[in-house]
């Protein structure tokens, strides 16, 4: 599952970790990203520290043994993360699925979290750039929010997996497969047991916000096009 942050990306991982037949694997290369790049995020130093800094490791585990003998492995990646050398062959033997959201959502809630903010941190031109290179099929969390077990049921047929009602509510809390980055970045889905409802009116931007989004929304627009 390919999405940029603040995109209901960590909310989908609970729903298919609370799955009986899948593993879940929160971000494998973030910790990767944040050692090459050197990236100002929060907790860089301890997300490096905690974690796989060698991208050609990670990418064999992502097709290694499922952990806890399970069928099915959902791993939770971001575009962005895929930097220049960081290996994507290993990417032709999953089911790619790309989790998009409107720019200006991800935009305000990015903002929550982090003063400061870029194009490139948000993830949509290298999720359609990397769209065009793997391909795969295009959910939007607003149509999810809306409509969790419809939409739940139209991915799992697309990708020819059984329905689970598990996957509409889990337990409140952290999960023992949350990145060590989950206390700055996961409080609200800590607090959730279940996908939120539709989302109201588009937030107010600023000037220098709404010029991000601008640039956003083509590419925004182009995966939109392709959604299930």
């Amino acid at each position: 599952m390919w999405s940029g942050p603040r995109n209901l990306s960590t909310a989908m991982m609970y729903a298919f970790g609370n799955r009986a037949d899948f593993a879940v694997w929160d971000e494998p290369f973030y910790a990767a990203y944040l050692a090459k790049t050197r990236a100002d995020h929060p907790m860089r130093e301890e997300v490096i520290a905690a974690h796989e800094t060698d991208p050609a490791a990670i990418a064999s585990r992502c097709l290694d043994t499922i952990p806890a003998q399970k069928p099915h492995f959902y791993m939770k990646h971001m575009p962005h993360h895929m930097i220049d050398g960081f290996p994507l062959d290993w990417t032709k033997d999953c089911i790619n699925i790309h989790l998009i959201r409107h720019p200006a959502r991800v935009i305000a809630s990015y903002g929550v979290k982090r003063d400061e903010m870029t194009l490139e941190d948000i993830g949509f031109m290298q999720q359609a750039a990397l769209y065009d290179e793997i391909g795969g099929f295009v959910i939007d969390s607003a149509d999810i929010r809306a409509a969790p077990e419809k939409m739940l049921k139209k991915l799992c047929t697309a990708i020819d997996l059984p329905f689970d009602p598990a996957m509409l509510h889990w337990k409140a809390g952290s999960r023992a497969d949350d990145g060590i980055w989950a206390k700055h970045w996961y409080n609200a889905v800590h607090q959730s047991t279940g996908f939120a409802g539709a989302e109201g009116p588009l937030p107010q931007m600023d000037e220098r916000q709404e010029k991000m989004r601008h640039l956003a929304m083509p590419h925004y627009e182009k995966l939109s096009k392709l959604k299930l």
